[in-house]
This record gives C-alpha cells, structure tokens and sequence, in this order.
C-alpha cells in the first residue's frame, strides 16, 4: 500500500509520519525532513536517516547549491543521508518514508529515481508530496499513492488511519 500525505506548511505532516514510523508493526527506514528555527524565524530544513539517526542539511538560507526560494539546497547532504536512507529501506525495510517529495529534492536527479523505485516497491510506503507541485514525480506520486490531506482537525487520528490502512 502506498500513501501520500499533503496538506499546508506547518499542520504535522512530518509528525504524522514520525508517529506511524515508531508505531507500524515492521521495520521501517527512509527519511524524514524537519525546519530548523533560530532567533523565532526558519532558517533551514534538515534530513534524517530514520535507521540511523544520522542527519544533515537539505536546504539553509545561506545553503551552497541550487536555490529554492531563499533557500540553497545542500545536495550533497541531501543525497549522502536522504537518498542513501530511502535505498537502505527499498533494500531491507517493510516500510519506505520519504519526507518530502518537493521542490528542493527536486533538485537531485538521485533523489527522484529513489523515489521511482519506492513508488514501484511492493512493500508500503508513505509519502510526503507537495500539494500543488506540477513536477511529474509529484503528480506521480498523488495519482498512484492514496491521497491523505493532513489538516490540524484530522492529523491526531491519522496515524491509527494509515496504519490499518497498511494492515
């Protein structure tokens, strides 16, 4: 079963996805991604290897690679820990997360192909996709995975949802 969660900046789609990742009944790997915030304002946004715990940085405001609003991705980091921990999980996990499908990973051709293959994985998956990128992975993964607006009324109950969802 595949999944697709979208909904606005800020509603919990990554805790959603954190909360099924520690409670499914089987292994679980992939990466998560989360804003860092300092002195009250965003100042970036790392990825996490959710089998490893190791992190790095996918986009900072004075980050070195292509730029995404005002915001550079860091490409390198983004492909050493996010795309590396979506492979580990294709190759030995029963459950795939891959937080975010979005602009800024956009910006890795290795990124996207990783994405392919989870999307063709025959295990579970769960997905954050922005909701209004026209990038066709993006689309992809709305049609192909079953969409789950997150919004602050329904992100509480999300994770028993999904979780029998994935059975």
């Amino acid at each position: 079963m595949k999944v697709a969660l979208t909904g606005g900046p800020g509603v919990g789609k990554t805790t959603v996805c954190r909360e099924v990742a520690e409670r499914y009944g089987g292994s679980v790997g992939g990466m998560l991604s989360g804003e860092v915030r300092r002195d009250g304002g965003r100042t970036g946004f790392r990825v996490e290897d959710l089998s490893t715990g190791e992190t790095g940085w996918l986009a900072r405001r004075d980050g070195p690679g292509p730029r995404v609003g005002s915001y550079g991705v860091d490409v390198d980091d983004l492909e050493r820990v996010g795309v590396s921990a979506i492979r580990g999980a294709l190759e030995s996990a029963d459950l795939v997360v891959v937080d975010e499908v979005g602009p800024m990973e956009f910006t890795s051709d290795r990124f996207v192909e990783a994405v392919e293959d989870a999307l063709e994985h025959d295990g579970d998956a769960l997905f954050v996709v922005h909701g209004r990128s026209r990038h066709p992975l993006a689309k992809r993964v709305r049609e192909e995975a079953r969409p789950i607006e997150v919004t602050r009324g329904n992100r509480d109950g999300l994770p028993g949802e999904i979780l029998e969802a994935f059975g």
